[in-house]
């Protein structure tokens, strides 16, 4: 599936609920599926700056394609890193960079999270794009 097609999923998906509480809820549900980080990666290098919990992110190239896996001390935050992942792992390099981000507002994530953790949230794209950046340079 190319990003384009998983992000219209994600948003098919969350017009289902009818409030906030429920997004929530699935937002937990999601991070319960996150392809777990391997506590080797779980260092201060794939800490994500700026974020108010901690979060781990780690990615590494198979085949052209970037693998993400994460992890969170927080369950809330631990299904918002599960979307991103869901959305940019396993695709390659180009496609992350160029991929826009606009499936965040469109399921209202942004402005239904605290300031803190929207920025968490902006910091954790920028990695996973930095992460693209890196293996696209090599």
């Amino acid at each position: 599936m190319t990003i384009k097609e998983i992000q219209e999923e994600i948003i098919d998906e969350f017009s289902m609920f009818d409030d906030w509480m429920q997004r929530y809820e699935y937002i937990i549900e999601l991070g319960k599926s996150l392809p777990l980080i391997d506590e080797k990666y779980k260092t201060d290098d794939n800490i994500i700056k700026g974020c108010q919990s901690k979060v781990w992110v780690h990615a590494e190239q198979r085949e052209g394609k970037i693998i993400f896996t994460a992890d969170s001390d927080a369950i809330l935050t631990k299904g918002i890193i599960g979307i991103l992942i869901r959305t940019f792992s396993n695709q390659n390099a180009i496609a992350i960079l160029e991929a826009d981000t606009n499936f965040i507002d469109e399921i209202g994530l942004k402005e239904h999270l605290s300031p803190t953790r929207a920025n968490g949230l902006v910091s954790m794209i920028k990695q996973i794009k930095m992460y693209a950046l890196a293996f696209n340079a090599k």
